[in-house]
C-alpha cells in the first residue's frame, strides 16, 4: 500500500484513434475522441477548453473580494472569485490573473503567489484553472469598461472566515470559489 502523502494524479496518454470537431464555438470547442483503452475501444464527448485563472484577493483587513454576475446554463447569479479564461496565445497563468483581477474589480496587487490549481470537471472537459493569491490591493490606474453579463457584476467584501463558512453551510455553489477560499484559509493560518 502506498504511502498516503506519495498518492497523486497520474498522466495517462491512451491511442487516440480518431478525434473529431463536433462543434466549434467563439470561446471553446465540443470534441468526440475514439479511444483505445484496456483491451477495447471508447468513445468520449467533452469540450475542449483553453484553461482559464482566478484570484482570492485579500484586502489588509482579511477580507476576500467577491463577485455577484449572471450565469446562463445553472440560471444564477453566483458568487464568485474574479477570474477569466486563458484566450490570449502566449499569456502566462500570473498575467492573465493580473488582467483579469484590473478587468473585473479595478485592482491591482503587489504581492501574488500560486494557491491551488485544479481540473474544473475532468469527465466533462479539459480545463485546468489556476487559482492565485493576491495582496496588498491598490486601485488601478484605469476603470475597465464590462459589457454582457459583467456589465451588472455585484461586488462585496467579506472576511475570509466568512466565505468559507458560506460554501460549507452550502450558500455558495461555485466550485472554484469554494476551492479558493478554502485553500487561501488554510495557506494563510500556516
Amino acid at each position: 500500500m502506498p504511502e498516503l502523502a506519495a498518492l497523486h494524479d497520474e498522466p495517462f496518454v491512451p491511442e487516440v484513434l480518431e478525434s473529431d470537431l463536433v462543434y466549434g464555438g467563439r470561446v471553446w470547442d465540443v470534441r468526440r475522441d475514439r479511444v483505445r483503452y484496456g483491451d477495447g475501444e471508447i468513445v468520449r464527448e467533452y469540450v475542449a477548453h483553453t484553461g482559464a485563472v482566478a484570484v482570492v484577493a485579500i484586502d489588509d483587513d482579511g477580507r476576500v473580494l467577491l463577485i455577484q454576475q449572471y450565469r446562463h446554463p445553472i440560471r444564477h447569479r453566483d458568487w464568485e472569485l474574479p477570474a477569466g479564461l486563458l484566450d490570449i496565445a502566449g499569456e502566462e497563468p500570473l498575467a492573465a490573473a493580473q488582467r483579469e483581477l484590473a478587468e473585473e474589480a479595478d485592482l491591482v496587487a503587489g504581492r501574488w503567489r500560486p494557491l491551488v490549481s485544479t481540473w474544473t470537471t475532468p469527465g466533462g472537459n479539459s480545463e485546468m484553472i489556476h487559482v492565485f493569491l493576491a495582496t496588498e490591493l491598490a486601485p488601478a490606474a484605469s476603470v475597465h469598461a464590462r459589457e454582457d453579463e459583467e456589465a451588472d457584476i455585484r461586488v462585496e467584501w467579506m472576511p475570509l472566515s466568512a466565505a468559507v463558512d458560506a460554501v460549507l453551510a452550502g450558500r455558495m455553489h461555485n466550485g472554484i470559489l469554494s476551492i479558493g477560499v478554502l485553500a487561501a484559509e488554510r495557506s494563510l493560518r500556516g
